[in-house]
């Protein structure tokens, strides 16, 4: 696996704090923790890590990092859809837009909703499947100063990032960079990280024009204790990393 590297914080005295962009999550609260600059040697997820059903990737991105120039994230929720689910975009099949869904795990695909957010999905499973995981929500890790020109919005509050648009946004993303190889050095990378001790599940948000199973599946899953988490939060639950999610 290939390796990359980014810088991490902790505290310093008011006096003299860190700037903005090296502020990191303190999973106590939901403001972020100013701390000396720490380098971190941080792993690129292998292509084989990607070549599951998306059911099984969605909660192993969890913890993982996002990493592209500057910005660092670390994924706190996310969303799976996939190949014989009614309310994914593979269920129309292999279009324009929805092509890169349908090549091998471990791309990008990228899509404008309401013509508005962009949307990042990571494609999951073999070539064919037509299945990928949402980028729910997020915790900025590094480059916040960046996050927030992106986003035109200065806070280091959870608004930031808690949800899938303001993720999209705050990585700069387009459409462009669907198809886009996550597991090759450069360009936007999927970095490992720490596996959460607890889980939240859920149903998925916004999908009332799919099969009432699929509308009822507990497929959204979210790191326990996190503030780094979109709306609605009332129907997420607590689970045993041991359970299973499906078959």
């Amino acid at each position: 696996m290939k390796r990359t590297k980014f810088k991490r914080v902790a505290a310093k005295p008011k006096a003299n704090p860190s700037p903005p962009s090296q502020l990191t999550n303190d999973a106590s609260s939901s403001r972020l923790t100013r701390q000396p600059q720490i380098e971190l040697e941080m792993t690129i997820m292998p292509f084989e890590f990607f070549q599951i059903d998306a059911l099984h990737l969605a909660p192993k991105l969890l913890g993982k990092h996002l990493r592209r120039d500057d910005v660092v994230l670390q994924i706190t929720e996310v969303e799976a859809y996939r190949s014989n689910d009614s309310a994914c975009h593979g269920r129309f099949g292999v279009t324009s837009r929805t092509a890169p869904m349908f090549g091998p795990g471990g791309h990008a695909y990228v899509y404008l909703c309401y013509g508005m957010h962009m949307m990042l999905n990571i494609v999951a499973d073999q070539e064919g499947a037509g299945a990928a995981v949402l980028i729910r929500s997020c915790a900025p890790v590094s480059g916040l100063e960046t996050i927030q020109q992106r986003r035109g919005k200065v806070t280091d509050k959870p608004v930031l990032l808690s949800g899938p648009g303001k993720v999209g946004q705050a990585l700069g993303l387009s459409t462009d960079w669907s198809n886009h190889s996550l597991y090759t050095p450069g360009g936007l990378e999927l970095l490992d990280g720490p596996e959460p001790e607890n889980i939240l599940i859920g149903p998925r948000v916004g999908i009332d024009y799919a099969l009432p199973e699929h509308v009822n599946a507990l497929w959204r899953f979210a790191i326990a204790g996190s503030p780094w988490i979109s709306a609605p939060k009332n129907t997420l639950r607590s689970v045993s990393l041991s359970s299973g999610f499906g078959p």
